[in-house]
């Protein structure tokens, strides 16, 4: 009987319908053919041509994203989703992961990574965003569909929903319900070797073993956008009319969230820049620390890509002081001229050198009364900001990085005129490049000398009827009396910057 009601199903072309095959009732789709989405929408297509630049092409989503959203025309509305998807996906690789791999057949590193960087951004929608589930389904299944090809959008339809099955705090408290290292990396998705360094600089800084998890949380938050009016350049009150907030700890700056930075007044044309506010305070720091004499010279060593740069730049042309603007790389000296172009070319020069070669040359031994180092390193202190970090530096880049901070910054203090101004600046919380960098400087150079930075850095946020809006104790921890300070992104809503201020 059964063979006979097979052949009954079959059409004139042999193909086998299974309409209520078995007297099973018909399954309908939520939505009819003719209403499945079968292409991309702009705003989940450029997430996914993002994350598949970063996945394969080792991109930086920050410095491409802005690109890819004006080529796909994008309005303010999708442009925000794209953003938030694109961040919000990157920053919790590590927990959807752990998530796609109870819901797949397979090991994860067996699928496709189209598919997988598919199975992501539908995880993100799911579990993190306002999304409807039918709506995350469908929109991820024509992503793939038009994206990748028809073959794989069964299976990721499936996983999905299996991911669907439970909320994200029905999944972490599955995967990860304790305080072990393996639980904390799923459910704050941070590599365990960065668990153990954010926790090792809150003890050095002195702060209480219950702010570790605020730590671990703030870094997963999407954060603000930080602007700046470059001083006496730039005008902040159009920024203002657009709808972003004035900030209440820097000078000149102000926050917005959502849409694209291009289109903030005075953003393409340089005058309003997008930097984060910690950093901002370490270059007015620097600039602040006390009087600027006419006709001093300043460097920045490692200018790429312009931010600070633009912002010493600026500072200088109001007091006769003049920057050079050094990086290492061609490529990102490029990205420092284009920032500079709005300060008076009077002010600063260019030059493309690796900073131990350019405190080589004769000519540059005690030539600056303030230099800015602004060293490379890991960057675990921009973990909001650059998401994809977290997953590619290892602790082998610790060590190679260590090693060049301490060659820089005694390059730096050979460069430094006698009684002029160093501020070694890292956006890294790790104790192996702050702290530790500053006293193993002190040791090797009899010299050197540690100045009251926290002081400096409070003195460059605004004052309130006398008083910083930078409050001493959250910056140098317990110590108070501590000479180096420290931000971070829970307490202060910047990058964990550091901030060491050394003259000699």
């Amino acid at each position: 009987m059964a063979d006979e009601t097979s052949q009954d199903r079959r059409n004139t072309k042999g193909r086998q319908r299974n309409r209520g095959q078995a007297g099973r009732q018909r399954k309908y789709s939520a939505a009819a053919p003719a209403q499945r989405k079968r292409s991309s929408d702009p705003a989940r297509l450029t997430a996914f041509q993002i994350l598949q630049a970063v996945t394969h092409e080792d991109a930086y989503a920050n410095l491409i994203l802005p690109t890819r959203i004006r080529r796909n025309k994008l309005d303010r509305q999708d442009a925000a989703f794209a953003t938030e998807l694109t961040y919000g996906t990157l920053r919790s690789i590590g927990t959807y992961d752990a998530i796609l791999a109870q819901c797949v057949d397979r090991p994860l590193k067996k699928l496709d990574k189209p598919v997988l960087d598919a199975l992501r951004i539908g995880a993100h929608q799911l579990l993190n965003m306002r999304v409807p589930p039918h709506a995350a389904l469908d929109t991820t299944v024509a992503l793939v569909r038009d994206q990748i090809g028809a073959g794989p959008s069964g299976l990721v339809n499936a996983v999905l929903r299996k991911v669907s099955d439970r909320s994200l705090d029905e999944w972490l408290d599955h995967l990860a319900p304790g305080e072990s290292d393996t639980d904390l990396s799923i459910r704050y998705a941070h590599p365990t070797w960065i668990l153990r360094a954010i926790k090792q600089s809150l003890a050095t800084n002195g702060r209480p073993p219950e702010d570790f998890h605020a730590v671990l949380a703030a870094n997963n938050i999407a954060p603000e956008l930080n602007l700046i009016a470059l001083p006496g350049i730039g005008d902040l009150q159009p920024v203002l009319d657009y709808g972003a907030q004035p900030s209440d700890l820097a000078p000149d700056a102000a926050v917005f969230v959502g849409g694209d930075a291009g289109r903030i007044p005075g953003v393409a044309e340089g005058t309003v820049r997008v930097q984060d506010i910690g950093s901002q305070l370490t270059a007015r720091a620097l600039a602040n620390a006390r009087d600027i004499e006419a006709d001093e010279s300043w460097l920045d060593m490692s200018a790429g890509p312009g931010g600070k740069a633009a912002l010493l730049a600026s500072l200088a042309q109001t007091k006769g002081a003049s920057l050079l603007a050094n990086d290492v790389s061609e490529h990102r000296t490029k990205l420092v001229a284009q920032a500079l172009r709005v300060v008076d070319e009077d002010v600063w020069t260019m030059s493309v050198a690796d900073g131990l070669e350019l405190a080589k040359d004769p000519a540059n031994v005690q030539r600056f009364d303030r230099i800015l180092l602004d060293a490379p390193c890991t960057g675990l202190g921009a973990l909001r900001r650059r998401p994809e970090s977290r997953w590619r530096r290892t602790p082998q880049d610790l060590a190679t990085l260590t090693q060049l901070q301490a060659q820089l910054l005694d390059a730096a203090m050979t460069m430094l005129k006698p009684g002029g101004l160093l501020a070694y600046v890292t956006c890294s919380p790790h104790i192996a490049e702050t702290t530790l960098q500053v006293s193993d400087l002190l040791k090797r150079n009899a010299d050197a000398k540690l100045l009251d930075s926290a002081t400096a850095l409070q003195g460059a946020a605004l004052q309130h009827e006398g008083a910083s809006a930078l409050d001493r104790a959250t910056i140098t921890g317990a110590d108070t009396e501590s000479n180096t300070a420290q931000l971070w992104p829970d307490l202060h809503k910047t990058d964990a910057m550091f901030f060491a201020l050394l003259t000699h």
